[in-house]
């Protein structure tokens, strides 16, 4: 396992030409997403699900501002709608370092080998997650509600893209996609200091939302609370 620090250059202001969102609450993506086209209405939007159709009836259902995930990636869902972000194809552009030689090497070259088509460095990641916390306070909310209400792929894009504030913009919340879309027309791209800003505010949402996790089941007890309600294998 190795650890290190970036030594590449990192850019100051960086102009959204590759946009990733995956996200269970829709409202206002028309304000995001326009406002992303005004600055740079060459930008592509890639999403899976329900976000997809929700992006597709924005920019319009052919639009080539609009790729699915499926198709970047070449690789379908898992039943159920899992898997689907979980993929080297979405983690090595959110965790790319740019300017590396090596990375570049990984997102244009192999990717393309292994899926028939080059990768690309995400710009901005835009995700909010499986409601678990207002799934638990609901009356007589079962524990397998609990468990899946519990997000896994939509968290790890968000901590990628934290992690890698040097490279990518990280908006999880409905509330910042105005103040976003003016800074970035006033700008002309995302600076620096707003993506440490938006990192910051993911990794406290993402620690929260584990939190809260951890917290509803150690309350469980297996033998009253679980088992009593699964269907065990005889």
């Amino acid at each position: 396992m190795t650890i290190r620090q970036n030594k590449f250059p990192i850019e100051d202001l960086i102009v959204p030409k590759n946009v990733l969102l995956s996200v269970y609450y829709k409202d206002n993506l028309p304000v995001l997403i326009n406002g992303i086209l005004e600055v740079n209405p060459e930008v592509i939007f890639y999403s899976t699900g329900g976000t997809g159709k929700a992006v597709k009836s924005i920019v319009g259902e052919f639009s080539k501002n609009y790729i699915s995930v499926e198709d970047f990636t070449k690789f379908p869902e898992m039943e159920g709608g899992l898997v689907k972000t979980l993929h080297p194809k979405i983690h090595g552009g959110l965790l790319g370092e740019r300017g590396n030689p090596e990375h570049e090497k990984f997102l244009y070259d192999i990717i393309n080998k292994l899926t028939g088509s080059r990768g690309v460095y995400f710009d901005v990641m835009v995700g909010n997650l499986y409601p678990f916390q207002e799934k638990i306070k609901e009356e007589g909310v079962s524990v397998e509600d609990a468990r899946i209400n519990i997000d896994i792929g939509g968290p790890t894009m968000v901590m990628a893209s934290a992690k890698n504030w040097h490279s990518v913009a990280v908006l999880t919340a409905i509330g910042q996609y105005e103040g976003f879309v003016k800074s970035l027309k006033e700008n002309g791209g995302v600076s620096l200091k707003e993506r440490f800003k938006l990192a910051k505010q993911a990794m406290r949402e993402i620690a929260e939302y584990r939190t809260a996790n951890a917290d509803y089941f150690e309350s469980l007890d297996f033998e009253k609370d679980v088992k009593p309600t699964l269907n065990i294998k005889k």
